[in-house]
């Protein structure tokens, strides 16, 4: 937090797609603060992903309501070029293939970008072969074309290389830890670790608790239907992994019949 402002403030957030009524995130609300770490779960379809999403800026979102602020800046009034330029960053759930460009020429273009300053190459190439070997990666990886022909892991691991390299104010992960053996999930986890710092915060989306074993959150909050609808420690994502989510949406029923 800066002058008592916010990182990132969701308020009453409604998001829908463009074709469609009925709405996918139902009035979001969540607050974070520099230097802190929350956890996002929920089961498939609740809304975790859009809201990352909406967040990055993709195209393909219709926000009807609320409001988002990064900074204390209205973060839905930037393209998402400029939302990146400010310090906001999302490893995808699904990375995509870029045939052709190297990880270099990739990351060099990002670089420049978030930083608004011309790098040379060899100064670049020198930075970059630092981030690879902090995250355990042959400096061979600088020359294979952007995630082509990566398998799940190698794909993971660019995403942290990409988050380590532009120092992003927030970084959201997205399932980064889906499909990801042991090995990889470490490598991953010790990147966000590193990391860790005053300055920055991470909103770590999750199906499961097995990323939270490695990267400890400060917050939990659990999304259902569009909304966060509990939020807690990190013991509250050890109770979604023993009982799954069934017992919040009990909860949740329970309060709409008393209602």
């Amino acid at each position: 937090m800066s002058n008592g402002i916010p990182l990132l403030e969701i308020r009453d957030l409604w998001v829908k797609l463009p074709d469609e009524e009925e709405p996918i995130l139902r009035g979001v609300n969540l607050t974070l603060d520099a230097g802190e770490v929350h956890a996002l779960m929920g089961p498939n379809g609740s809304g975790k992903s859009t809201l990352a999403k909406v967040l990055a800026g993709h195209e393909g979102y219709e926000v009807i309501r609320g409001e988002v602020r990064f900074r204390g800046e209205d973060l839905l009034e930037m393209e998402p070029d400029e939302r990146a330029r400010a310090g906001l960053f999302l490893a995808f759930q699904y990375p995509m293939e870029v045939p052709g460009v190297t990880i270099a020429n990739f990351l060099r273009l990002a670089y420049q970008r978030r930083f608004n300053r011309e790098v040379k190459y060899t100064e670049f190439y020198r930075i970059l072969l630092e981030h690879l070997k902090k995250l355990e990666m042959d400096a061979s990886f600088a020359s294979r074309a952007v995630n082509e022909g990566f398998s799940g892991g190698e794909k993971k691991r660019f995403e942290i290389v990409q988050m380590s390299l532009l120092e992003p104010g927030l970084a959201i992960l997205d399932e980064t830890d889906s499909g990801l053996d042991i090995d990889a999930l470490k490598v991953v986890a010790n990147g966000v670790n590193s990391m860790r710092s005053p300055d920055r915060a991470f909103l770590v989306i999750t199906h499961y608790q097995r990323i939270l074993n490695y990267i400890t959150p400060d917050y939990v909050h659990v999304m259902v239907d569009g909304r966060i609808v509990r939020s807690g420690g990190p013991e509250l994502a050890l109770q979604l992994e023993a009982q799954g989510y069934d017992w919040v949406r009990s909860e949740l029923a329970g309060v709409v019949q008393e209602g």
